[in-house]
This record gives structure tokens, sequence and C-alpha cells, in this order.
């Protein structure tokens, strides 16, 4: 077996009285893109800033290809940052940038050439190294921030949050940028993001934290086919899952769920006798509801509130009593706001949790 890259056991940190991370326990294999989402203050930059060695650790233990490096000093951990602000040098030089942290090891200027050649080619920055960062784009900036970290070929690169300062055209990008890198390289990265996108485009494995605790930790699909709770369940997938109240209906033979709004699903495949009246949550994702001809085909009728027609696919929130629900509907709906729509659920593709959030298995 081989010996993760990064691992962290019962890691903690406390601000003052108020606990950040809470006992985090996670692996990183050696060449894995993880990636840690959760909402803001959950804690994900703090952990990172741990694993870089910029906030002390209060207890647990992080250990880095089988050393603890709980008390190691950052630069004798062989770990390279990019931050969200890029942090660029503005009297340097693309090149200077890039080849700075050689310059500082008094690195011969030949040989620092030589590596700031091969970087800036990897990034497609060949063009632009006498320029200083105010000359460049948001996008060449953060490849400048990527260049300088890279260079100095570690083995464990951080990224916080690096997309968050560009527009949407941009961070598309630089995605496909870092996925390609990742693939060249096969660095160890810890990516931190707000953005479940970013996540599921491109980690190897997502960990989703809450309030400095682990909620999950898998693949990213599945994640968003298995999440474990309610709020990952909310948490991952863009658009949200849509998550419903109501309780368990039926009798011994055939159960169903009723939503506190009035209306009624089955509950297919599933042996759930002994949960008859329990209070639960329904859990559906969008594109597992769509709009039907007929009454005798939906579980459902709601009112449209809002559509967004995107062209290949359409967006319709709707209601139904106290319930709002998302649907993707595949194509162009012409549909008008105020009006009814039938509703059809796929069965099979329901999440059921218990009145604490967790998932109820099947």
């Amino acid at each position: 077996m081989t010996t993760p890259m990064i691992q962290l056991s019962g890691v903690r940190k406390s601000f003052g009285q108020v606990g950040v991370i809470q006992g985090v326990d996670i692996e990183v294999e050696d060449g894995e893109f993880s990636v840690f989402v959760g909402p803001s203050g959950c804690g994900k930059s703090t952990l990172l800033r741990m694993i870089a060695g910029l906030e002390t650790i209060d207890g647990g233990d992080l250990i880095l290809n089988g050393q603890r490096i709980n008390d190691l000093p950052p630069d004798q951990r062989g770990i390279a940052m990019v931050f969200q602000s890029y942090a660029l040098y503005p009297h340097m030089t693309v090149a200077q940038n890039i080849g700075f942290s050689l310059d500082l090891k008094k690195v011969p200027k030949a040989e620092i050439a030589r590596e700031v050649g091969r970087v800036s080619e990897q990034l497609q920055l060949s063009e632009l190294l006498d320029r200083r960062p105010a000359e460049l784009s948001g996008g060449q900036r953060q490849r400048v921030a990527i260049g300088r970290a890279i260079i100095k070929r570690p083995r464990v690169i951080l990224f916080d949050e690096p997309l968050s300062n560009l527009d949407a055209a941009l961070r598309v990008q630089m995605r496909a940028e870092l996925q390609k890198l990742h693939q060249e390289l096969r660095p160890t990265i810890v990516y931190v993001t707000h953005d479940q996108v970013e996540a599921m485009t491109m980690a190897t494995r997502i960990v989703v934290l809450n309030k400095g605790r682990v909620e999950q930790w898998d693949t990213p699909i599945a994640l968003y086919n298995n999440p474990i709770n309610t709020f990952v369940a909310g948490f991952i997938g863009s658009p949200r899952m849509n998550l419903i109240t109501g309780t368990i209906t039926g009798d011994a033979m055939v159960q169903g769920f009723k939503a506190d709004a009035g209306w009624v699903a089955r509950l297919d495949g599933r042996s759930l006798a002994g949960s008859i009246g329990q209070s639960v949550t329904l859990g559906v994702r969008p594109e597992d509801i769509r709009p039907v001809a007929t009454a005798a085909e939906a579980d459902l009728e709601a009112r449209v509130a809002i559509v967004e027609r995107l062209g290949a696919e359409t967006y319709l929130n709707v209601r139904n009593g106290e319930d709002t629900l998302l649907v993707r509907a595949q194509g162009d709906l012409a549909m008008t706001p105020g009006t009814s729509v039938q509703l059809a659920l796929n069965h099979a593709a329901f999440h059921l949790f218990d009145q604490t959030g967790a998932v109820i298995a099947a």
C-alpha cells in the first residue's frame, strides 16, 4: 500500500475560544487533485494554510510523505502555494516573477533562464516575459502566479480560490489549463474553492467541509449521486438538489411520500414499512423532474414562477403550495410565468433523509 502524500489526523485549530477546524481526518494521495469545498467560514482556507505552514496546528497530526510536519517551517515543506490575489511583484517582469524563488536560492542565471523558458512555454507566457503585472490581464497574472509556484518543481501545490477574481470566460479557460497542467506534471494538488463547477470538473476527490468538520469525502460523481446528508445534497450540484419536507405514507405493501404541500409520489423499489408516518425530507435533482402533457402522467401540478431559457436547456422555477422546485428541462421550452405545468418525477432517483438530515438507506 502506498503512503498518502498528505495525511491529516484529528487536526484542530481554534482562534481564541472559537474552534474553526474540529478534528479533520483526510488523506490526499500522491498525484491526486483534491478540492476542498464548503460555504464561507467553513474552514477550508484555514485548513489549506495549516498544510502550508502559515497557520499553527493546535492538535492532531499533519503528515507529509510519511513525515510529521506540524512544526516544520513553511520553506522546508517543499510546498508551493498560489493565492487568490496573485501576489506578484509589480516592479518585476514576468520572467523575474517566475524565477524569483530560484534567484533567492542563488541558482545560476543561465539555469534560471532555462527553467523560466520551460515554465513559460507550458503556460503560454513566452511572449510576455518582458512585461510587468500591470500590463497583463487577470488570466495572464494568474498564469504567472502558477508559473512561480511550479518552477520549484514542488510535489505539492496548494491553490486558495485562484480563479475567483476572473470573469466567467476566463475561469473556464483557466480550469482547462489547470487540468492540463496536472495531467502533464502530476503534482499533488489541494485546491480550495466555493465554486462547485470547479470542484466537480477538476477534482479527483472532493472534501465537503461545514463548520470546521468533514461532512463527506469522495469522488465528484459519488458525492453527486450518493450524498450522505441534506447538507451535502444541497451543496453539491449546480443547480442544487430540491429538498422537500413531508412524511412516509402507505401500508406494509406499498409506501409513498406525501409532501407537506399535499402532493404524493410513489417510493418505488424501497422497503420503508417500518417508517410509515415518519417525517422525512425528499431530495430530487432538477434534471429528475420533467414537464408532461397530462395530469395522468404527473406527480404534481405547479405554477411557473420564473423561466430561464438557455437554448439547449430551460430552467423552470415552479411553486406548489409552500414548495418551490427547480426543474431542469432539455431543449427550449416557451413557457410563461403564471401558467400551470404538470410535472413527473423520476422515482428511481429519489433521495430520502431523516429528521437529523442523514440519508435513509433504501
